[in-house]
């Protein structure tokens, strides 16, 4: 059984940060303490570097199957471990859209095959598969997705019976996207008729506005509340959305959660004037004073996680005029070097950090054995150095679409290893090819 000993690293770790040694055995923490010796491991010096959980993201658009010319499992997952991140969960709009279980488990068979990182994913609502959703097991997939409201294929569900059913009938976390379709067609329509077809993206927080939002979060809620179900709203990108959440009570004790994305902390609506389509994402990019409310719900506990919605389109689908542009974009390369920026502007702690992107991820969802750094976990890891610059660019880039919103921009922080399962699956700027994520499993 393979041994590898990381010594002499910064581990940050539920709420703490000690300098230790941490020995991994097969794929499992065997010990951490002050000083290790053990001569049959591989050594890792750290050297002062600092030793997280690998990341959880819990929000992913990998596109396979039927939209790999975007990206597929295998690409995306080898941004994913570049990137800090160890573990993914997927969403059901690929093509066919995963709404019956053999569909999903056909996911599930190629991530197997081919993802670098551990992987999960998400079952498909329709306004008519409840049978199949009953028939989930809590145990083995992430959640059920509702697109609430917001058309995306067939998997809007805009029946009030469906969507009744659905919170009465799943058997797990539901993950929802709010957006109200009318309230957005309506404002889009308005918006034409007054200023033309050739718009640009600034006009993407007035047409897919807070108003959209908060009318299907709020709805969405009180379906929650009015059936006991365990609710988790996705992407939260308005002020207005917080007051609906509640940081008076633990994690563990929570039956409606929220979660924020990176780009939602990290752009405003004045970025679209040298953005452009490059930062179209649904829900929205808004205002400045949305940004800050929710970097500050993230503090304070109003917002529970942080993922990324990793959602890439080619360069030549983002370069068509705006109405015709699809939205999303890719962010799972650097979600942890961009929240690292964060924490050297003084704006958020390490620990903090770790909370948001491992511990709570785990502890919401039930991941077993994972995100954290303790004695008989998964050893899912990343090094970071916070003193190594480095700036985005195409060269560097490991997105299928070739592209990113982070070009240009200079980070003070990079990853040098990432290990998933134990093994080392990247290293000082290389993938590290031969090894397999595997099948999160969860305890519910």
């Amino acid at each position: 059984m393979s041994k590898i000993l990381i010594t002499n690293a910064n581990i940050v770790n539920e709420g703490k940060i000690i300098q230790a040694d941490v020995l991994i055995v097969g794929e499992r923490i065997e010990k951490i303490a002050g000083t290790i010796s053990d001569s049959d491991a591989k050594v890792i010096d750290a050297g002062g570097k600092y030793l997280l959980p690998g990341l959880i993201d819990d929000q992913v658009h990998f596109r396979e199957p039927g939209l790999t010319h975007k990206a597929d499992i295998y690409t995306e997952s080898r941004a994913a471990v570049a990137g800090g991140v160890t573990s993914f969960m997927e969403m059901p709009n690929t093509s066919p859209a995963a709404t019956t279980l053999e569909l999903l488990e056909d996911k599930f068979k190629i991530a197997a095959k081919t993802s670098l990182a551990n992987y999960s994913f998400y079952l498909g609502t329709s306004n008519h598969n409840l049978e199949e959703i009953k028939k989930a097991n809590p145990k083995n997939i992430a959640g059920i997705k509702i697109f609430m409201g917001s058309s995306t294929g067939n998997l809007v569900v805009d029946d009030i019976q469906a969507l009744e059913g659905i919170f009465e009938h799943a058997p797990m976390l539901i993950a929802t996207h709010c957006e109200d379709d009318p309230m957005i067609k309506a404002n889009q329509a308005r918006i034409i008729a007054e200023y033309g077809e050739q718009i640009d993206a600034s006009f993407h927080p007035k047409i897919r506005d807070a108003e959209a939002c908060y009318k299907s979060s709020s709805y969405a809620i009180s379906l929650a509340k009015k059936y006991g179900s365990r609710l988790h709203i996705l992407h939260i990108s308005t002020s207005r959305e917080l007051d609906q959440f509640d940081n008076t009570i633990p994690l563990a004790e929570k039956k409606i959660t929220a979660e924020a994305c990176v780009h939602h902390l990290w752009f405003s609506d004045k970025d679209y004037a040298s953005k452009g389509n490059f930062i179209k994402w649904n829900p929205a990019v808004k205002a400045e004073q949305d940004r800050d409310a929710i970097f500050a719900a993230v503090l304070d506990g109003r917002i529970d996680v942080i993922a990324t919605d990793h959602a890439p389109h080619t360069l030549e689908e983002k370069m068509q005029d705006y109405l015709k542009a699809p939205s999303g974009g890719p962010l799972i390369q650097h979600s942890l070097v961009a929240m690292l920026e964060f924490y050297h502007q003084g704006k958020i702690s390490l620990e903090h950090i770790v909370k948001m992107t491992s511990h709570n991820v785990a502890d919401l969802f039930a991941v077993k054995d994972r995100g954290y750094i303790r004695e008989g976990y998964i050893a899912d890891l990343v090094l970071v150095d916070l003193n190594s610059p480095w700036e985005v660019k195409k060269s560097n880039l490991l997105y299928k679409c070739g592209w990113s919103p982070f070009e240009g921009q200079k980070f003070q922080s990079a990853v040098s290893h990432t290990f998933v399962n134990g093994r080392v699956a990247y290293e000082n700027g290389q993938i590290i090819e031969g090894g397999l994520g595997q099948r999160l499993a969860f305890v519910r």
